[in-house]
């Protein structure tokens, strides 16, 4: 499903977002006025250069379908099309959310099915 778009999100701000049934963003995402996402093929060089090192983190994967002409996809790093949600995330749009723990070598260790 290429509408699939990943937030790498620490678990406790996921945890306060599902109690609330929306993901108003990290505050990264409110100084900058959108919620940051990345494709399958970005999401791991945005853990390597944004999350390098932090325990405690999800994978969620959103239906980017289910966001409408709020999802925006924009030049970012080195130009590459990035997806970013003017507005919050509604949880009825997540797909799924999976640990993101570090491996051995200290980088993320992502799931097979992911991307």
């Amino acid at each position: 499903m290429t509408h699939i778009v990943y937030k790498i999100v620490p678990e406790n701000l996921w945890n306060e977002a599902r109690k609330t049934g929306v993901f108003q963003g990290a505050p990264v995402d409110l100084a900058d006025g959108f919620i940051h996402f990345s494709t399958a093929a970005q999401m791991r060089d945005t853990a390597r250069l944004h999350f390098a090192g932090i325990s405690g983190l999800l994978l969620v994967a959103i239906d980017g379908e289910k966001l409408g002409e709020a999802l925006k996809f924009e030049a970012s790093r080195g130009g590459a099309l990035f997806p970013h949600l003017y507005g919050n995330l509604p949880l009825s749009a997540v797909i799924s959310q999976t640990p993101l723990p570090l491996g051995a070598d200290g980088l993320h260790v992502f799931p097979e099915d992911a991307g």
